[in-house]
Order: C-alpha cells, then structure tokens, then sequence
C-alpha cells in the first residue's frame, strides 16, 4: 500500500532512527492531514488501537465492539520536529475535553488518546497535557479527558481510509480546535 502524499510504502516497522506515536483525535482522516506535510514527517497511517480485539475493521470499531479508536501512527525524524511540535499539533487540532466524541462524529472510535512507544514519550506527553489544560481553563474549558499511555497496539485500517482527504478533497471531517494556543515550553 503507498502513500499517495509521501510516495512511499506504509510500512509498520520503522527504522530505528526515527520515532513514532499515535494520535487519536476524532475522525482519522482530517488527523492525518494536519501530519502528513508537517517538516520531518516520515510516514502517516491511519487505523485503530486502544482496544480489545485482535482484527478490528472499520465496521466493528464504528459498531462500538472493539474499544478501539480511530487513530493516525505517525513516524517522524526527532531532528527535523520533536516530539513537543507534534503534541502542539495535536492538541490543537481538536478539542480533547468532550469524551468521547468531536463535533458531531460520537462514539468511543472518536476518543481523545495518545499512545506512546514509551516511559520517557509518555511523560512528555502527560506534561504537555497539563501545560494545555491550563490554558484551556484560562479560555473556560473543561477538564481534558484525553488517555495517554504505552500503546503497542496498531492495526493498519482498510487501504480507502488511507489519506482519505487526499483522494476525496471535498470529504467529511468533523474535526476543529479549541482556537487555544498550545504553549510549548
């Protein structure tokens, strides 16, 4: 399967040089947008992880029977962008304090997760939360419900959903932000 932006295979197992994390935030196909183009972007895919079934397709997890969720794996060269410039991304791309839902797509598929590859990427990423939970709270935002944790669990979705808004440019996504600003430190 090739990706139609990077032209390159989707391939799952990574060199050891670059770095990865899978972000849920809503509707996978407008997430891998907001990726794919970003300076240091070695692939994007979209699938499901976070759940307790060991072949979900797109039927089951949107049936709410899995406990997956809609998610984008991202492997990135950690000397182009860091891992903080991904979360700021992230957190700003949706709005991680409504559950699980974004907008008008419902369902545990459109939770807010992110799942690391590791202690140290998890700590980063607990951290940032916090630093954007204030600011989220100084806008009059709730509290985020966003789940972090070491996630090794990936399923590549079906090959239409890949780079979905590349190939259907006028498709449906219902994912937007909070217009907080992410305040790296």
């Amino acid at each position: 399967m090739k990706h139609t932006i990077l032209n390159a295979e989707i391939i799952h197992n990574r060199e050891p040089s670059n770095n990865s994390i899978i972000f849920g935030a809503g509707c996978f196909w407008g997430v891998e947008r907001k990726f794919w183009s970003l300076p240091g972007i070695v692939m994007t895919s979209v699938g499901y992880s976070g759940g307790d079934y060991d072949k979900p397709t797109y039927e089951l997890v949107c049936a709410g029977i899995t406990g997956h969720a809609e998610v984008v794996k991202i492997d990135y060269d950690s000397q182009q962008i860091s891992l903080l410039d991904l979360l700021k991304v992230f957190w700003e791309c949706h709005d991680p304090t409504q559950g699980m839902r974004q907008g008008n797509d419902i369902g545990t598929q459109y939770r807010s997760v992110i799942f690391c590859d590791n202690e140290s990427d998890k700590a980063i990423a607990q951290n940032s939360l916090e630093q954007y939970q204030n600011a989220l709270h100084d806008s009059g935002y709730g509290n985020i419900t966003t789940e972090i944790k070491v996630e090794r669990g990936y399923f590549l979705a079906e090959e239409y959903h890949q780079q979905y808004l590349d190939k259907n440019p006028n498709g449906y996504c219902g994912i937007g932000g909070t217009n907080c600003t992410f305040p790296i430190s």
